[in-house]
């Protein structure tokens, strides 16, 4: 471990204040060895939270926290928040079962004024504080940190417009590790930075202001295009913020504590409405091998802190995201129509495999989903056949836009839904639940399940092939399980099952996704235990294969479904048709195995299936809860 002998003063932002600012430089230098090497022992997201230690000491140094309220966007950057908030102690537990979240958690900390795990939402949130901090009469700051990549999704703009439009003191932090320090952050810039946030430019301005109110108008007109030219011109922009109503101070060297601590000083204490201050940083800040990195090492898995190597266990199959990249090129290798878009996650979808082979037909719109499922829904118009590749967990923004602009006008736009089901560390935020249950209400939608890697490549050629109307197929995060892979896909029957083992009349289990395999692994306790049973593969949950359901019904004393959704997904849909058929009145008992109906914390994927009782031994032990029997071998009988 790194030595760190002021750090190990600060247990609060407070200890923090009680510095001298001559002491903060070391602080940070500390804070981001702590961070690189806490990082090192539990993987995570490493290169955001370097980029932005600096200005993490200086928020905590300037406002009085928590009082005042620092809300993050996404939060994947705030390793280093933690470390200064009281939790260094647990670090080393990041994203472990029983662990710190890696997002800000308001059931965690004080400090942490807002959860998130999706991007876009710092600035509507804070806005939501100010307005209340205004109707109670108090006087706190809030700040909202925002990344150049969440500011490409609207909400962010809609959040600035209000924001001005309502003229509540909020402070908004652009930070922008898109580009490297350029020539305007520099000594001149940082000066302008200062004079513009502080209160005799203000107040210049403002008698300036007052004065004109007497003269001609196309004086004053003149007279404002100039100012903002001149601020523009010297200070590297801001006239977009100024026309949402924020008052724009920038950009600033967001590694330089002499640049960040009078500028936040002066926001501090003298604005009155709301404020954006662009600050510029570099993500993987002070870690070579970060800033080597075309990732920055956004995500990363344990590694040396010395070398950088990153300790990654060899895969024994392919990756359900690559079998999709993989699938979709030869899709589209046959049909030139056949275009891929993302919203930011190019290659966390396989999309990026899709563009390395058709560059041209592949669009990445930011974090963006609304706009992405519209832009893919317009594609369709014109003939084209859009895939949008997007996770579960953020399919859920886009949902209105899937609804109305796709679903409604039965455009054939295809849905390749990436993290269903748990996705371990990353927790709540990114677990893909409720994709099924979602998108099952809607008329005439098409959903799909792959039970494995080889049934994903015949759902990519299904999708392809299918023209009438919206169609969807999920995939989880990780490994396939090994199966023979198809040189070609090919496409499915639309809403047509499988029976996977015929094994007598007694139990019958219905798989809807990679549970599959459980379900098979469950036959065989089952069947040496004397129970015969039936594994189906469903494949659509909708349209159901309502024949082989039916069936399935008739033939067995006990049907359990099963899915790696939440309740009113697959399940839900299986015993609608049940009764409505009146498959239900003759004794036969159902059950439905879901994810738990709870948001769950991060930890290790099997054991939250285990949890949720959705491993074969958890199935096995359903089939004998129901029908009240005690486990017997066949042996154990005779």
């Amino acid at each position: 471990m790194p030595e760190t002998p002021i750090l190990d003063t600060i247990n609060t932002p407070q200890d923090l204040r009680n510095l001298s600012e001559s002491q903060l430089r070391q602080v940070a230098d500390e804070l981001r060895q702590e961070t690189i090497d806490a990082v090192s022992v539990t993987g995570g997201h490493l290169g955001a939270g370097l980029g932005v230690v600096e200005l993490t000491v200086a928020l905590h140094y300037v406002f009085n926290t928590p009082d005042d309220r620092v809300i993050w966007d996404v939060g994947h950057q705030t390793y280093p928040h933690k470390i200064l908030c009281g939790r260094r102690e647990k670090i080393r537990t990041l994203r472990q079962p029983e662990g710190l979240s890696g997002f800000t958690k308001r059931a965690e900390s004080e400090f942490d004024a807002f959860g998130a795990g999706h991007s876009s939402t710092s600035i509507s949130a804070g806005l939501g504080m100010a307005v209340a901090r205004d109707l109670a009469k108090k006087d706190n700051n809030v700040i909202a940190v925002i990344g150049d990549g969440s500011m490409s999704a609207g909400m962010a703009y809609e959040a600035l417009n209000n924001a001005g439009a309502l003229r509540s003191k909020l402070i908004v932090i652009l930070n922008d590790n898109e580009m490297s320090i350029a020539p305007p952050v520099g000594a001149m810039s940082a000066y302008l930075s200062r004079l513009m946030s502080g209160k005799t430019y203000q107040t210049i301005r403002e008698t300036a202001k007052q004065l004109s109110k007497n003269l001609p108008q196309f004086v004053i007109n003149r007279a404002a295009q100039a100012e903002e030219y001149a601020r523009g011109f010297l200070a590297g922009g801001g006239t977009l913020f100024e026309e949402l109503g924020l008052y724009y101070v920038g950009p600033i060297d967001g590694h330089d504590l002499n640049h960040l601590l009078p500028v936040l000083q002066n926001v501090r204490d003298n604005a009155d409405g709301p404020v954006l201050i662009h600050v510029i940083t570099q993500k993987g800040k002070g870690y070579a091998p970060a800033e080597a990195s075309d990732d920055k090492y956004h995500g990363v898995v344990q590694f040396d802190p010395v070398t950088g190597q990153q300790k990654k266990a060899a895969a024994n199959f392919p990756s359900y995201t690559k079998v999709f990249g993989e699938s979709l090129v030869k899709e589209g290798r046959k049909d030139d129509k056949i275009v891929a878009i993302t919203a930011a996650m190019p290659d966390g979808t396989g999309v990026g495999i899709f563009g390395k082979s058709f560059p041209e037909r592949t669009f990445d719109v930011g974090i963006a989903e609304q706009h992405a499922v519209t832009f893919a829904a317009g594609l369709a118009t014109e003939g084209y056949k859009p895939f949008c590749a997007i996770y579960s967990t953020f399919l859920q923004r886009g949902y209105d836009q899937l609804v109305h602009d796709v679903a409604i006008q039965k455009l054939p736009v295809r849905f390749a839904i990436d993290r269903a089901g748990y996705v371990g560390a990353d927790g709540a935020t990114h677990a893909g639940a409720f994709d099924v249950a979602f998108l099952a209400c809607l008329p005439e939608m098409v959903i799909m399940a792959a039970a494995d890697e080889a049934e994903l490549v015949h759902m990519v050629a299904t999708a392809a092939a299918y023209d009438k109307g919206p169609i969807a197929f999920r995939y989880p995060r990780g490994e396939g399980v090994g199966v023979e892979m198809p040189q070609d896909g090919i496409p499915l029957e639309i809403g047509k099952g499988r029976i996977v083992k015929d094994g007598g009349t007694q139990v019958a289990l219905l798989s809807f996704g990679t549970r599959l395999a459980e379900a098979l692994k469950a036959a065989e306790e089952l069947e040496a235990k004397g129970l015969s049973t039936t594994v189906a593969d469903a494949r659509f949950a909708k349209p159901l294969d309502e024949e082989m359901i039916l069936k399935l019904a008739r033939e067995h004393q006990l049907l359990i479904t099963l899915e790696e959704g939440s309740v009113g997904g697959f399940g839900s849909m299986v015993m609608h048709l049940l009764s409505d058929k009146g498959a239900l009145d003759d004794g036969l008992k159902v059950r439905s195995l879901v994810m738990a109906d709870e948001y769950t914390d991060h930890g290790k994927p099997d054991r939250m299936y285990s949890d949720s009782g959705l491993d074969s031994k958890g199935i096995v032990n359903k089939v004998f809860e129901v029908l009240r029997k005690a486990p017997q071998t066949k042996k154990e009988r005779a």
